[in-house]
């Protein structure tokens, strides 16, 4: 790697090789139906994939159908392969590549109830699952890690059959992986819990065999979490003690963000959500306790301001403690912070809600007639997320609602 590369540069990503190093970051669309993608999805990565990324992230793909958190998501099984690869095909089409996320929320079920107990790090009353009366969570024994690891596998493998560039295993922001790496969800005494490494062990064990299974054909990464942001959570110290383990264990690239998805909103999108747009949309969707629930944690959320590259201190750290590729994610909005990005030594950049504002916003980047994205961190798009439309940008206009009513490989039939 030359030093301080431009970020238009192509950049070999282990067995890959991306047109640049801009990266779409994996973020919920709701543009699923059935647990399978729907012809929105496609146009959304279709778009992205046209505007200039050199590869776009399919967000939570869960690896088995109690992994969803919401509804909407896709899990992953051999009946949905026409959608996956009509998906793949739209972006590969556009010159990018595309990679799969695939996770499993473990007892962090907020959209939906799920029968019996949860799966997670440790047992005990599940606070992120008290909306849909997913009450309790109990403590993963070796079959359940034998048995979720085969998933995570199964899944890489039908992501490489589908036409995937890269599969994103996601450890961070309270999903089941972080739920060992966190100790706010671990409490384990064996040598899966207590010290950093052994909270990192099964996390390792999953992208070893990941790799084992398809790194010879795709690239493997994984998401993880530079912190979680309250102070009993995990600190740099423990992301820098997670990138080595995970370095160990042959991931191609982190991509690094950073906190969890109940307790520390405001740290992973280095802002505050936007409750109001929230509230409106779950009123939509009839969901009146959902509604109540966030004007609730409205009134005792911290007020946090935005400044862009909110997470550069925490990821310099990492940067400065192991070798392999990283992705710099957190606050990306101006050619000036990608620059940035290179000169710390970071090999890509990961953005999302600039994209969704602009999403042919690296291709201005290159020709010079936008250095700064016009996205004003509203976070309204979050909301979206819940919306029978699927997410977007406010500030654009709605999505072709009849997009996200049919499935991505029978789109081509009812015209497009």
């Amino acid at each position: 790697m030359t030093a301080n590369p431009s970020a238009f540069q192509p950049f070999t990503l282990g067995p890959i090789t991306l047109r640049n190093r801009f990266i779409k970051s994996g973020a919920n669309e709701g543009m699923c139906l059935e647990g399978r993608p729907t012809a929105a999805l496609v146009n959304h990565h279709r778009e992205l994939a046209a505007g200039g990324v050199g590869m776009t992230t399919v967000a939570y793909m869960a690896v088995s159908s109690v992994g969803r958190t919401l509804p909407n998501q896709t899990w992953m099984r051999r009946e949905i392969l026409p959608d996956l690869r009509a998906l793949t095909d739209a972006v590969h089409g556009e010159g990018a590549a595309i990679s799969a996320q695939i996770t499993h929320g473990g007892s962090f079920v907020t959209g939906m109830h799920v029968r019996g107990r949860l799966i997670s790090a440790s047992s005990g009353l599940n606070p992120a699952g008290l909306m849909k009366a997913n009450f309790l969570q109990r403590k993963m024994n070796e079959s359940d890690m034998d048995r979720v690891t085969d998933e995570f596998v199964e899944a890489a493998k039908l992501a490489r059959e589908a036409g995937f560039d890269a599969v994103e295993i996601h450890m961070g922001h309270g999903y089941l992986l972080n739920q060992f790496i966190s100790p706010m969800s671990n409490r384990r005494s064996d040598e899966y819990g207590g010290s950093a490494e052994n909270r990192a062990r099964f996390p390792a064990r999953v992208l070893a065999a990941v790799r084992d299974a398809v790194g010879d054909d795709i690239a493997v990464l994984a998401k993880i979490n530079v912190a979680d942001g309250p102070s009993r959570g995990a600190t740099v110290e423990d992301g820098i003690v997670t990138a080595k383990v995970l370095q160990e264990a042959g991931a191609h690239m982190l991509v690094l963000s950073g906190g969890r998805n109940v307790e520390s909103t405001w740290f992973m999108f280095g802002s505050n959500m936007n409750r109001e747009e929230i509230i409106k949309v779950m009123k939509l969707i009839g969901d009146r306790l959902g509604a109540f629930m966030m004007k609730v944690a409205a009134a005792s959320e911290r007020k946090i301001e935005f400044r862009e590259m909110y997470f550069r201190d925490y990821s310099q750290k990492i940067r400065a403690a192991v070798d392999l590729p990283l992705a710099y994610l957190g606050g990306v909005k101006s050619l000036d912070n990608v620059e940035t990005a290179m000169a710390d030594g970071f090999d890509a950049v990961v953005l999302a809600r600039a994209l969704l504002r602009d999403p042919d916003l690296v291709t201005q980047f290159r020709n010079g007639t936008m250095r700064q994205s016009r996205c004003d961190n509203c976070n309204a798009c979050v909301a979206y997320i819940y919306h029978p439309d699927g997410t977007r940008c406010i500030h654009r206009g709605a999505n072709d609602p009849q997009a996200n009513r049919v499935f991505a490989s029978d789109w081509q039939s009812v015209g497009r």
